[in-house]
Order: structure tokens, then sequence, then C-alpha cells
């Protein structure tokens, strides 16, 4: 499947969230672009109303390329509980409330799953979801989905991540997100692969909009 390649020159990262823009500025920095977010156009925040990651990231990126007349790039990302059925999942931004209270939001869980597992045995599998939309001010869009699979723990561990990343340990790891760098989570050690789901579908995005 052949991609629409991006030219280097400005681009937009359809976000608000700091942890966000700080990690995907990370991944877009060998490529030479002059990045800006959503925040420092003072764009405001669309409504996330679609029923699947792709659906929500089209909406913030097609806001803001269409706000601000450059190509713009958007997540749309969240934890997933095998046990919950798959949630918070599109949700999880929102199990936080308005105030962004994450600790609460993997409270919730945690809670959830204690109250299903009084009744038997439960899994407490898990995984991250992230897809990138790249939207043009031409109404072009391009996706990109990465995933990764581990365990939800508990207590939470480690301050150096965001959002759900200290209840969760990956495949293959004795640490939690929350106890990684993002240097470790985006695989930028020589001969590392990606490990966090937005450094997978950053390099499924590199690989067909930024390379070749």
């Amino acid at each position: 499947m052949s991609h629409r390649k991006l030219d280097a020159g400005k681009l937009v990262v359809a976000s608000h969230n700091k942890g966000k823009i700080r990690e995907i500025n990370e991944l877009l920095s060998p490529y030479g672009f002059e990045v800006v977010s959503a925040a420092e156009l003072d764009l405001p925040e669309p409504e996330e109303n679609g029923l699947t990651f792709e659906a929500n990231a089209a909406i913030k990126a097609c806001a803001a390329a269409e706000a601000s007349g450059l190509p713009s790039l958007a997540d749309d990302s969240g934890f997933c509980v095998d046990e919950l059925d798959g949630d918070p999942g599109i949700y999880s931004a929102r199990w936080a409330g308005p105030e962004k209270d994450f600790s609460m939001a993997m409270r919730t869980i945690e809670e959830k799953l204690q109250t299903l597992a009084s009744a038997g045995e439960v899994s407490r599998r898990g995984y991250f979801v992230a897809v990138l939309c790249l939207a043009w001010p031409d109404g072009h869009q391009e996706f990109f989905r990465g995933e990764v699979h581990g365990d939800v723990v508990w207590p939470p561990r480690g301050d150096l991540g965001f959002g759900y990343d200290p209840m969760f340990q990956p495949d293959g790891h004795d640490r939690t997100f929350g106890e990684m760098s993002s240097e470790e989570k985006h695989g930028m050690a020589l001969g590392s692969e990606p490990l966090s789901h937005r450094a997978r579908a950053f390099k499924l995005f590199s690989e067909g909009c930024l390379e070749g």
C-alpha cells in the first residue's frame, strides 16, 4: 500500500497533552520538521465523539489541518484492560476526569478488577493502543496503528511516564512504562525495536510517509 509522502517543513502536532507532545516531538526530531503544537497555536480542542481510535485521531488531525492550513499529526491512544472488555479504551482520558487525575483512573481500574476477582480468578492482561492520523489541508488522511501488550500491575510504579504508564508492565520486561525513560520506550538505543504503542505507530508512519 502506497502512502503520500510528507515533505519537510512546518508540521502541527494536533494535541494539547504535554506528555504526548513531548514524545511525538522526540520521535520527529531526526526528521528536520518545524514542529508546533495545537496548544501553541491556541487551536480549540475538538469534541472527540468518534467510536474508534482512528475516528478520534482523524477528528483532531483534520480540525488542526483545517484551522492551520498545515499538515497535522494527531495521536489517539488509550489503555485497554482485557477483563474490562477493553475499557477504558477510547475513553481513557475521560476516566481521569476534567482534572486529568490518572491516579484516580488507575484506582478505578484496580477497584473494578478487585470486584471481579471476588467472584473468581481474573486476567490482569492489558494493552496500549496508539493510532496516528496525518491529515493535509486538502482532506487527505493516512493512518498508522501500534499496540503493545502486557500486564496490569498494582500498585503503580514509577513517575517517568504519564497517564496509565505506571500500572502497565510490557511483556518481556520487569519494569512498568512509568519506570522507563522515553528513550527506552521509543527504542532509541542502537539496534532497539520500538517498544511503546506510540513508537510502534510512529515507525509505521515514518516508513510510510517520511522515508524513501
